[in-house]
């Protein structure tokens, strides 16, 4: 398995995404070992996208960019995890968790980007997309950590 193909596994895990009646929110699937993993690497994605809303509202793109990037590069996991970690990973996810992970991967690689070419309103842009994919991801994919998201529209 290639390692962004494992990374961007991995931050869905985190976040989720398309649940159905069939798909059970993915955190509570892990072993406890794993859960830890994701929990640490959610940590390390709110911390980031704190940093990024400050830096953008004030202006400042080096920080907004390395952030973002530090974003689209998260490795916490894909550095702690067994092959064994892995392979349940791979029987957890579906393919709309992974797209979605992909996308957010995206969206921060293009904040990184435009902060680099100090284009605020696209950064303010492209933070608000990533604001909105991690609400739908929440909605759709951990409803049982984020009970209070499910009544809220998100056009994501």
């Amino acid at each position: 398995m290639n390692r962004r193909f494992l990374i961007i596994m991995i931050f869905f895990v985190s976040i989720g995404c398309a649940q159905t009646a069939d798909d059970k929110a993915v955190g509570s699937q892990l072993p406890n070992s794993l859960r830890g993993l994701l929990i640490e690497e959610m940590q390390a994605i709110a911390t980031s996208m704190d940093v990024i809303f400050r830096a953008i509202i004030a202006g400042e793109h080096d920080q907004v960019a390395q952030q973002a990037q530090a974003i689209h590069d998260s490795f916490i996991m894909a550095q702690k995890m067994t092959d064994e970690d892995s392979e349940i990973l791979e029987k957890t996810l579906s393919a709309a968790f992974i797209e979605r992970d992909e996308a957010f991967h995206h969206l921060s690689e293009h904040l990184a980007e435009a902060a680099r070419k100090k284009d605020l309103s696209l950064q303010i842009k492209l933070y608000q997309e990533m604001e909105s994919a991690c609400i739908a991801c929440h909605q759709n994919h951990a409803l049982d950590r984020f009970p209070n998201l499910k009544s809220i529209s998100v056009n994501h």
